[in-house]
């Protein structure tokens, strides 16, 4: 007979999004298995960038310190900009050092070592079950359950579990077992992508660029040292296996240093995707990361997207599975998730389509896509976006309103004694929902409001007697006496002339589902 497990959550994949998921998961109590069809972590660079609200997601179950610790430190001008053809600035930014999200705004990093860190978090953690070498076979979505048949070095298995996560890429076994489409944004291209180790006479630039030569677009990106990375757009007619030859390799790569100066890390043509899935739901399964959203990777989101999958359902199944709330709570993560990725694909695409134009442009060439103009590129104006829809207070929302948005984040520390050691504003708030004031007065609230937010395990603080050591109090406090913030720290309401903070907490029951 087939060995059963039972368990809370079962998530196929154990890439960085898979690992996340199960960490916050089990941080919640939950019992995780995570299968992973794979006996070795990754060798190779894949993802190279993590942007300020992943960082905040690992500080959310203390491993933001952690993190920062193996990606690249402040360089002498860290900057992402659009070049023309001889490498010349046309506009750009210069990354901050300090982000709204109490982290930098993009810090480079090497996969392999994240996700070897990842997994040994996860393997010492003792409410995850790591199965290595075991693949998914089968997968019955049932009513009541989740049953999963895996084969590994061990034989046969059979995991039950209340949800099952698909975190297991862009060709997700998951998502074909449960008849899940892809719905396409309408971008496919081939670029080479060759990824180098330099060596101490290298002399690269040290800005990230989006180099728009009308001979072949290029995107140079100089991530953690020594390493750096070339993307090369394959022009009509060029093959696989002609852009792989090592001379070709050499030749792309003679104008920006001799090959003495380096050895090739890894060289793959990839067809660059932007796609979602058609569904993220079905039934007590859910898709994540590349199985639910492919990008180009212009604008460095794939896993940073994956990464708010993971913050997402960490949050939202833990109340279900406590009974807390409604299992029609499931149902806000494709509303909330989908527009979002949605968005980030097509601002990609975007990024993408601004380099063809602009490189029309210096060739003299008719503009193929009139209708994209510069907001699209870095340091132009253009934002992550908010949340359109979802847990939070509909009536609220317009484009001028902070609810959607997430709350900045700046370090601070007790004004009082003035000695006393300075942390980022997300430690005063816990991990769960939380009401943030201006100061203590504006936090009274009636006994059924303060019900719901104790139910949820919920905190109530105030920037009263705080002084900001770092970054910015977000400014919705000029206008805003309260906010009532999600454990993800999206804005879910304001107090306002309509809204007080008992009307905002009941809405918030109302809006969870609560059981």
């Amino acid at each position: 007979m087939t060995e059963e497990t039972r368990t809370d959550v079962v998530i196929v994949g154990l890439g960085p999004v898979g690992a996340l998921t199960a960490l916050l998961l089990a941080e919640s109590g939950l019992r995780v298995v995570v299968l992973e069809r794979s006996a070795e972590p990754v060798v190779l660079p894949r993802a190279v960038g993590l942007d300020g609200e992943s960082l905040r997601a690992f500080q959310r179950i203390g491993l933001g310190d952690t993190v920062q610790a193996i990606v690249q430190p402040p360089r002498e001008r860290d900057e992402v900009c659009f070049t023309d053809s001889r490498r010349r600035r046309l506009f750009g930014l210069e990354i901050p050092r300090h982000g709204h999200n109490g982290w930098r705004d993009v810090v480079f990093f090497d996969q392999p070592e994240l996700e070897a860190l990842l997994r040994e978090q996860v393997a010492r953690h003792p409410g995850i079950e790591v199965r290595l070498g075991e693949e998914v076979v089968d997968l019955d979505a049932r009513p009541d359950a989740v049953v999963l048949e895996s084969r590994g070095r061990a034989g046969a298995r059979r995991t039950r579990a209340d949800w099952a996560i698909g975190c297991d890429g862009a060709s997700s076994f998951v998502r074909g077992a449960v008849g899940i489409d892809w719905l396409s944004l309408g971008y496919d291209q081939d670029w080479l992508v060759v990824d180098i180790v330099q060596g101490p006479e290298a002399d690269l630039p040290l800005a990230t660029m989006q180099v728009c030569d009308p001979e072949r677009l290029t995107t140079y990106v100089c991530v953690k040292d020594p390493n750096r990375r070339w993307e090369f757009q394959l022009r009509e007619g060029e093959s696989r296996e002609e852009m792989l030859r090592p001379e070709r390799i050499e030749s792309l790569l003679r104008p920006w240093l001799p090959p003495e100066h380096y050895e090739i890390r890894r060289a793959a043509v990839y067809q660059f995707h932007a796609a979602t899935a058609s569904r993220w739901q079905e039934g007590r399964v859910f898709l994540a990361g590349d199985a639910a959203h492919q990008t180009p990777p212009f604008l460095g989101q794939g896993l940073n997207a994956g990464f708010r999958d993971a913050v997402n359902l960490g949050w939202k199944i833990p109340l279900v599975h406590a009974g807390l709330c409604d299992a029609r709570l499931l149902e806000s993560y494709a509303e909330e998730r989908d527009a979002h990725a949605r968005d980030l694909v097509e601002w990609a695409v975007a990024v993408g389509k601004l380099m063809e134009s602009l490189a029309a442009r210096e060739a003299g060439l008719p503009d193929p896509h009139p209708a994209v103009d510069q907001s699209a590129g870095y340091g132009q104006g253009r934002n992550a976006p908010p949340l359109r829809g979802g847990v939070l207070v509909a009536e609220q929302f317009r484009d001028d309103s902070p609810v959607g948005s997430l709350l900045r984040q700046p370090t601070v520390r007790r004004a009082a004694g003035g000695g006393d050691e300075a942390f980022r504003l997300d430690e005063l708030l816990g991990r769960g929902f939380a009401v943030l004031g201006r100061k203590e007065g504006d936090l009274h609230v009636g006994a059924e409001a303060r019900r719901v937010l104790e139910g949820l395990g919920g905190r109530m603080a105030s920037l009263e007697g705080l002084e900001v050591v770092e970054g910015q109090l977000d400014p919705l406090f000029d206008t805003h006496a309260a906010v009532v913030l999600r454990p993800d720290r999206y804005v879910f309401g304001v107090v306002d002339e309509e809204w007080d903070l008992d009307r905002l907490l009941l809405e918030l029951g109302r809006r969870l589902s609560l059981a």
